[in-house]
């Protein structure tokens, strides 16, 4: 009768999936887009000016308003893109907590309010002459609060997702998820923008100073983890026959 196996320890090496394509790359895409559409932008009336003040800047500025709509729009497109690298490039980490999924929601959210911000700017782009004061604050007011706050509190979502997840599995420095997680709280106060203007000060914080996180926070992210050793149980040995 055959000897009965001695027992065993095998070592299994688990198999990391494919982190996909370059984050810096869409990252620095959506930066340099964003920044062009504001410097386009600069001189946009004021959410709070009145319709007739908006009428008369589209009918005049009626090219610069398309370019910038252009501009945002395009950002959209590297933004949605770095959020589903991030998603990817989590669970090639090994990540499996809702940090993960959070950044994707926030990010393709994100994403979804600048396209319609350029949307609705484009439209006011091309308002007819004959165009009530009404409709020109109207359209101006549906940019700005999807591009505004709407942009702003999904972008904290993305953040967010991204912050919790470095701090907790150590893939970010802590100076870099604290930063981000501070970025996001902001992003949730700049909401009530839309009870009270005065808390608009905090968009700008959440547009820019997100903007450069996400390029730190790109950067950094690691492609891949250190494969960790796991042992399986050992064998059973068969039952010797009396």
């Amino acid at each position: 009768m055959p000897a009965a196996p001695t027992l065993q320890r095998r070592e299994v090496r688990a198999r990391r999936p494919q982190s996909g394509p370059p984050l810096l790359a869409p990252v620095l895409a959506f930066a340099v887009l964003t920044v062009a559409y504001v410097a386009v932008n600069s001189s946009t009336p004021h959410p709070d000016a009145p319709g007739s003040a908006v009428l008369r800047y589209t009918r005049t500025h009626a090219t610069t308003t398309r370019v910038g709509a252009l501009l945002l729009f395009s950002s959209a497109v590297p933004l949605a893109l770095c959020a589903a690298i991030v998603y990817r490039r989590l669970r090639a980490l090994g990540i499996t907590a809702p940090g993960s999924a959070t950044a994707l929601v926030g990010g393709v959210l994100a994403a979804g309010a600048t396209t319609l911000s350029a949307m609705f700017a484009w439209t006011g782009g091309r308002l007819p002459a004959d165009a009530s004061p009404a409709l020109a604050r109207a359209l101006a007011d549906l940019s700005f609060a999807s591009g505004g706050p709407g942009y702003v509190v999904m972008f904290a979502l993305f953040t967010a997702g991204i912050s919790v997840t470095g701090l907790m599995a150590g893939l970010l420095p802590r100076a870099v998820t604290w930063t981000g997680l501070a970025l996001a709280a902001v992003g949730m106060v700049a909401e009530l923008t839309l009870l009270a203007s005065g808390f608009s000060y905090l968009l700008p914080v959440v547009r820019f100073g997100g903007t450069v996180w996400l390029v730190l926070a790109a950067a950094l992210l690691p492609r891949t983890r250190p494969a960790r050793a796991r042992t399986t149980l050992p064998a059973q040995t068969p039952p010797i026959a009396p």
